[in-house]
């Protein structure tokens, strides 16, 4: 065998390694991952379901890879909720910085209707869909340090990107007669979206504090009080109102440790098929 067939094999060799170590790797997170959620179900007695959206990981290439709820998420979630059987409660872990208010919306919906008991799992932070989503719960397990966010809607606005609702309302009301039509159309856009907004989080709300104190922090919430990345702290939540507890387990954070994988992965939702076989074992 000569140098350049040496040189070839190892070159074939050390091409496949590259080629097939991440899928393989990934393969041992999802695993270990699935083997927490297992524990963290036996433990509670719970359905675990997870929407994990990892900002800081980078894609091919070097290229950072931005996640946030999008209709594949809403689409996943709801089709694991559906498969709960009616009598068993639910915990969805949440790490996102939020995402499209239609998908959000879907999610937070139907965690609503599910009768069983209804949990969020908090870490770190789940801001604007992710606080959205929260609100249908029952309980909000936050760690101390985890923030929730406001839910005021966010225009895309084709020369700035996307601008706060309450913003562009404001705006189109100090302009007043000298305001641009298209400023006063996005003016429009933005008022419909704040009270569409508004509706769901009272509709989310409303049975867990009473309707009254429902407006008041629908309208705290989505009228632009805050600025949109405004952190909502563990203290500051449980003075609005919020049904929030310091109860997460050492195997959530264990969980959260299993998300950082070398290996773009499409959706942030994950969770264990409901089997009537193991729940009766």
């Amino acid at each position: 065998m000569t140098l350049a067939d040496i040189a070839s094999i190892l070159f074939w060799l050390i091409f496949f390694f590259l080629i097939f170590s991440p899928t393989t790797q990934q393969a041992r997170i999802r695993a270990a991952r699935a083997r927490i959620l297992a524990t963290l179900e036996a433990k509670t007695k719970m359905k675990f379901i997870t929407l994990i959206h990892r900002q800081e990981r980078v894609g091919i290439f070097g290229i950072p890879v931005y996640r946030y709820i999008d209709i594949d998420d809403s689409e996943e979630v709801l089709r694991a909720i559906r498969e709960v059987p009616k009598d068993v409660g639910i915990a969805l872990v949440l790490h996102t910085p939020g995402g499209l208010v239609l998908a959000a919306s879907q999610i937070a919906l139907a965690l609503k209707r599910h009768p069983g008991k209804k949990v969020v799992i908090i870490p770190h932070y789940a801001m604007s869909g992710g606080t959205l989503i929260s609100l249908a719960a029952d309980e909000i397990w936050m760690d101390r340090n985890a923030v929730l966010g406001p839910v005021d809607p966010q225009i895309p606005f084709q020369q700035y990107g996307s601008l706060p609702a309450p913003s562009i309302v404001k705006l189109a009301k100090m302009k007043g007669d000298k305001a641009e039509d298209m400023t006063l159309i996005m003016a429009d856009v933005a008022e419909k979206a704040i009270v569409g907004v508004r509706d769901i989080v009272f509709y989310l709300l409303k049975d867990k504090m009473g309707e009254e104190k429902a407006k008041e922090l629908a309208e705290k919430l989505t009228a632009g009080l805050w600025t949109h990345d405004h952190p909502i702290t563990f203290e500051e939540a449980k003075e609005l109102g919020l049904p929030v507890k310091d109860e997460i387990s050492p195997e959530v954070y264990e969980l959260m440790s299993l998300y950082k994988p070398p290996l773009m992965q499409r959706s942030g939702v994950e969770y264990i098929p409901w089997s009537p076989q193991k729940s009766t074992a």
